[in-house]
């Protein structure tokens, strides 16, 4: 567990991991990316697969890789200096020139840390693009970074997986701003998912941009078990492909190589 001397940034973020991967969902399926996995939600969906972000306490030491892909990690103390995390990923870069697409800042929801992402994301930027992973509920938070974003995945969350009510007005908001980068909707869909949710979803969707690319994304549990009928993918695709211009289905993949 290192230490590391704190340097002057107005803002800071407690940060879960930092990690070298594969992306295994969405639109960019495949690439790989630097991961900066930030704490803390304000969800807790059921098949949430990063709920230790989701702990209240915050994390005292950050899991950080040492060299990108290897899969052998150190413990440095929150919240890691900013210039320690540029430093890293800058030698990434260096040690594997082309071999990552972008920067992956995901959670947890990291707009909740929207000040600290001010500060990071113009010299992250620097580096490489900047890929944000987001429940695409908090509008505001996005509005005060956006220009320095290149990609969003940004999730709809139906209140039949999620257990939680519905935030159709919050995703329209947000998907407003959001449209004005290179953006995709995800939908995790199961066995319980209703054509009237997905009906919904993408009116918000066609509400703003309907050649927005939709992803239809199986719960997928640890042992990669389906746990959702051929059946009613299909025809909750049919459904959707009525309002939105292009629709996929892509599992977590990421789970099926067994990767992080």
């Amino acid at each position: 567990m290192l230490p590391v001397q704190n340097t002057m940034n107005k803002y800071t973020a407690n940060m879960v991991e930092i990690f070298s991967s594969i992306q295994g969902e969405g639109k960019l399926v495949g690439v790989r990316q630097v991961f900066l996995r930030l704490h803390g939600c304000t969800l807790d969906c059921s098949y949430c697969d990063s709920r230790i972000t989701r702990n209240t306490l915050i994390p005292e030491f950050c899991k950080i890789e040492t060299t990108p892909g290897r899969q052998v990690f150190e413990l440095i103390t929150n919240p890691v200096p900013f210039t320690y995390i540029t430093n890293l990923l800058t030698a990434w870069v260096s040690l594997q020139p082309n071999a990552h697409h972008s920067i992956s800042i995901t959670g947890g929801e990291p707009l909740l840390h929207v000040e600290a992402l001010q500060e990071y994301l113009p010299e992250l930027r620097k580096i490489l693009p900047i890929y944000l992973e987001t429940n695409g509920i908090n509008f505001h938070e996005l509005s005060k970074c956006i220009d320095f974003i290149d990609y969003i995945s940004m999730d709809i969350k139906l209140p039949s997986t999620t257990k939680s009510r519905d935030f159709w007005e919050e995703h329209r908001n947000f998907l407003k701003i959001a449209a004005r980068k290179d953006v995709y909707v995800k939908i995790v869909i199961s066995e319980e998912t209703p054509l009237s949710e997905i009906r919904k979803a993408c009116e918000v969707i066609v509400s703003v941009n309907r050649n927005i690319p939709l992803i239809m994304q199986p719960i997928t549990i640890a042992d990669v078990s389906q746990t959702i009928s051929s059946k009613l993918i299909f025809e909750l695709q049919e459904e959707a492909s009525k309002f939105v211009d292009e629709v996929r289905i892509i599992p977590q993949t990421h789970k099926y190589l067994h990767l992080l």
